[in-house]
């Protein structure tokens, strides 16, 4: 009971001093929940090997006896960098220095699951993790200042569960979800224009500008519920589906080094941003070819479709400022991977998946430049004892380049700050560790 407690509140601990990092899915989704990084998360709402999954599906905890807990995390080390050049700058705006440097970054995604069985048919789970997390940061000079410098979004997802067994084949689950969200954007204001604007240009000091921070919290309720399918002793098949979370996160924007001149003008105040989170849904199948060898597929459908604009709204309804189209698109993860038990302690895993982006390229922006990824993946696991598992995986996710056209015409929102064209070079190396304990 002491090590139920001590690892509970580690756990808890962990993810209380959540990191967020570029997702290591497409948009800013973190599938980075559970065991599965080697095998490039194939076969996730059919595994069901561990209390991981409570995330990936709750049917999933039928499978597991008595009571166990997992702890992990994943390290994941993204690369932004674009290479081009920036025309259409408003009037007394310097251009900048720099292509912003590598805008990615170290990020830690912890989670943390616990499963119970109450009975033959009867199971219960709790799960926290980060479905979400997001983050770009560049130079502050850099030539795109205008239009950002840093884009945060964190999560943390607190998800009861429980699954019950209508028969020797067919296992039902349902979980709720409260998330909490925390987001911040910062951009560059051109205080040189707003001056040379408010006082009909009878004052002009070139190249003045300051920072301005958005930043805004919410917390929002939403479900996820599944079923596994045991089609025979070798194979059995999942499916899982996860809701929308719908925000309103409510903050301030301020700006820093205001010349007095702009106080009315560009005051301090309370914003809103409303942003829904997708919904999702899986099919994944695993099969035991062999003793010693199993196969596993999944195919994951996210609804990016709801995240239409970026529009920060001021206290009487406006527009802070011209809202941001996105216009993104519903994407579809294929993956495959395979394990193979070399011994009762020893497990070797590999996989492979391609990851749709969201983002076309005619709506691609700076905060968020994402594009298609293809993962390689190859990890293990390693049992110490009968009662404990180490699962351990690395993978390298190779990004397309996303090209960046800006243009007066196309992105009427960037007037006076800058039209980008040139490309982004992206990539992601991820590291994962977990700890399962049975008891």
């Amino acid at each position: 009971m002491t090590f139920k407690k001590s690892m509970v509140n580690m756990a808890v601990s962990s993810a209380l001093i959540l990191m967020a990092g570029q997702a290591g899915a497409s948009g800013f989704a973190l599938i980075e929940q559970g065991s599965g990084l080697g095998n490039a998360f194939a076969g996730g709402a059919a595994s069901a090997e561990d209390a991981t999954t409570v995330f990936f599906n709750p049917a999933g905890m039928s499978r597991l006896d008595g009571s166990q807990i997992s702890i992990g995390g994943a390290f994941i080390k993204h690369s932004v960098q674009y290479s081009g050049t920036i025309s259409g700058l408003a009037p007394l705006q310097t251009a900048g220095t720099g292509a912003g440097g590598d805008a990615g970054g170290l990020a830690f995604v912890p989670n943390m699951y616990y499963t119970q069985q109450f009975d033959d048919k009867l199971h219960f789970g709790v799960g926290i993790n980060a479905p979400f997390g997001l983050q770009t940061d560049y130079d502050a000079t850099w030539m795109g200042r205008f239009q950002a410098v840093k884009s945060k979004i964190q999560t943390i997802n607190l998800n009861p569960s429980i699954s019950y067994d209508v028969s020797d084949s067919v296992s039902i689950g349902a979980g709720l979800n409260y998330q909490h969200i925390s987001g911040e954007l910062t951009g560059v204001t051109n205080y040189s224009a707003a001056i040379y604007q408010a006082t009909a240009g009878a004052t002009v000091i070139p190249g003045l500008e300051g920072l301005n921070t958005l930043t805004g919290t919410d917390s929002a309720w939403g479900y996820n519920f599944g079923t596994l399918f045991n089609i025979s002793p070798k194979t059995r098949v999942g499916v899982a589906y996860r809701s929308q979370m719908k925000y309103k996160l409510a903050g301030d924007v301020t700006f820093a080094n205001r010349p007095a001149l702009l106080a009315a003008a560009l005051p301090d105040q309370p914003v809103t941003l409303d942003i829904t989170m997708p919904d999702s849904f899986s099919m994944s199948a695993v099969h035991q070819y062999s003793d010693k060898l199993e196969v596993m597929a999944d195919a994951t459908w996210t609804g990016w479709s709801v995240f239409k604009t970026l529009d920060v709204k001021k206290a009487d309804g406006a527009s802070l400022s011209a809202a941001t189209p996105e216009n993104w698109k519903d994407t579809w993860r294929v993956s495959v991977g395979t394990s193979y038990h070399y011994s009762e302690q020893w497990t070797a895993r590999a996989g492979f998946a391609f990851d749709q982006a969201p983002v076309a390229d005619a709506y691609r922006t700076v905060r968020i430049p994402d594009a298609d990824r293809t993962w390689l993946s190859v990890g293990g696991q390693y049992k110490p004892s009968r009662a404990g598992t180490i699962d351990f995986g690395y993978a390298h996710l190779f990004v397309k380049s996303g090209v960046m056209n800006q243009s007066a015409a196309a992105n009427a929102d960037l007037a006076g700050k800058g039209y980008l064209i040139g490309s982004y070079s992206n990539s992601v190396d991820i590291v994962s560790v977990q700890y399962g304990y049975k008891f």
